[in-house]
């Protein structure tokens, strides 16, 4: 060991460690990590965990070795090869992706190789400036706060010194993960069907994914940003309507039109847009008009092709911020609902325990009974197109259908930085109102954060895990409803 650092300026959050280049993710840190990655791995308490004890997973040695893999931001080859350096120092054996990756083609690799775990550099959907890492469980899912605290206690003060110059394994792990989706999707749908996807991967790592599994199956699409960028283009590489502008710009120069061209749609083609997020494990989409289908309607779409379409049925996990609208879906179709916190760590253990037909929360974060206890936003692309090629509807008129059968849906998340976020959470707690934003509230809710009730509707009070920013959620049966609310919200905390 060289100099020391502090041992207080690594968290592991929602879903792993995130922090700025430079500042707060270095080399040092990473290689902390690293240590106590390997102690954890090795040490005697880890055999005792839930995972093993109560979800009935394999236990695996360390001498399984761990999978590296990291996306397009800026460094992150450079520490994952580092991380890799350093567990190697420690005895455990270890491979790193020979290219950029997914983040579930990570998580595959290490159900497919039988791994003790897996490690991803990413830092998922922040902004350019951050970098981070994920730690992946023997299931092939994000690590639980038990594995994650047993990292954190054995984060050593002082830094390591730079692992021996030797040669560090590389391995294809696009390949294998490519060959499981091949077999969970149903290509021949996708080869008689007249649509054209526009494929936006938000310069992030699962770039080119999507579009190899659309060549295959004969389906002519358009790319948008399918290549690497480590700023992002500017923008956060979140799913979000708001950093959506390149491609509804793009489906819109597609529209309706008489004669064809090279990358444009056949007449009568139908357009749908899908996007993945920086690591590729999250999903959103927008119709042919450019209109945004947020990940609410984007799991409910699913949920309603897996039971109508596929005859599958099963418990169906809600995180706690999650749409009513998938709620009332699965009551009309008779299937029990498991409502977990946010963090997609907490649906994987009922996809592992109690067989769930699907796991999703807000974020556009899915999952599936038969594949990975994990976010596929590859995966839910390609069945996506399925849902377009099998219904021989627009996607407009897929969403419109929804909530004529279902009921009305608005939904807006708003995200405000601010030091108090905590404290606005608390507050409310402490004292709940009776009412608020002119409406009165039916019940209070506290599994993740506060959510407030309303006749029609609620508002969710959350603060990140990741990030210094206090998250409003709401939903209402109006757009404006749900813009009036999110107005009183944010004057609400700020003003605490």
């Amino acid at each position: 060991m060289a100099r020391r650092g502090d041992a207080n300026d690594v968290k592991f959050g929602t879903d792993g460690w995130r922090g700025v280049i430079a500042r707060d993710f270095t080399f040092d840190n990473v290689g902390r990590v690293a240590v106590a990655v390997a102690d954890y791995l090795r040490s005697p308490d880890r055999r005792s965990a839930s995972i093993y004890r109560d979800w009935g997973c394999e236990f695996r040695a360390a001498e399984r070795g761990v999978v590296v893999g990291y996306d397009t931001r800026f460094l992150s080859e450079e520490f994952a090869l580092h991380f890799a350096g350093v567990l190697r120092d420690r005895g455990v054996p270890v491979v790193v992706s020979d290219t950029f990756v997914a983040t579930p083609a990570v998580s595959y690799a290490v159900v497919a190789r039988r791994a003790a775990a897996g490690i991803m550099l990413t830092s998922s959907h922040n902004p350019p400036e951050y970098n981070g890492l994920k730690i992946k469980s023997e299931y092939g899912g994000s690590a639980i706060d038990e594995v994650t605290r047993g990292v954190e206690d054995r984060l050593p003060d002082a830094v390591p010194r730079a692992p021996r110059d030797t040669a560090i394994e590389r391995v294809d792990l696009r390949t294998p993960y490519l060959d499981r989706i091949r077999q969970l999707i149903d290509r021949s749908r996708l080869t008689a069907s007249k649509i054209h996807p526009v494929v936006d991967s938000m310069y992030g790592s699962a770039f080119g994914y999507v579009g190899e599994l659309l060549r295959e199956a004969g389906v002519a699409y358009t790319q948008v940003r399918g290549s690497r960028d480590v700023l992002f283009g500017g923008r956060k590489p979140e799913p979000l309507e708001e950093n959506l502008i390149p491609l509804r710009a793009v489906i819109r120069s597609l529209g309706p039109h008489r004669a064809t061209g090279a990358g444009r749609p056949r007449v009568g083609h139908r357009l749908i847009g899908v996007v993945t997020d920086g690591d590729g494990d999250r999903i959103s989409a927008m119709d042919e008009t450019g209109a945004f289908i947020d990940a609410h309607r984007t799991y409910a779409l699913i949920l309603r092709y897996l039971v109508e379409e596929r005859g599958l049925r099963g418990p169906v996990v809600v995180s706690f911020n999650l749409s009513d609208l998938v709620r009332r879906m699965a009551d009309a179709y008779g299937l029990e609902i498991i409502e977990t916190p946010v963090g997609f760590k907490f649906a994987a253990e009922h996809l592992l325990t109690h067989d769930a037909l699907i796991a999703g929360e807000e974020s556009g974060s899915l999952g599936m009974r038969g594949h990975l206890p994990e976010r596929d936003g590859v995966l839910w692309s390609m069945i996506l197109c399925e849902i377009l090629a099998t219904s021989r509807k627009k996607a407009s008129d897929l969403v419109a259908s929804l909530h004529k059968t279902f009921g009305p849906q608005a939904y807006r998340r708003r995200d405000i930085e601010i030091e108090r976020r905590i404290a606005v959470v608390e507050k409310l707690k402490a004292n709940p109102p009776d009412r608020f934003g002119g409406e009165a509230v039916r019940a209070v809710e506290t599994l993740d954060g506060l959510k407030l009730r309303f006749a029609d509707g609620w508002l969710l009070f959350r603060a990140s895990g990741t990030e210094p920013i206090l998250r409003m959620y709401c939903e209402m049966r109006t757009s404006k409803e749900v813009a009036r609310m999110l107005d009183e919200a944010e004057t609400f905390a700020r003003g605490v």
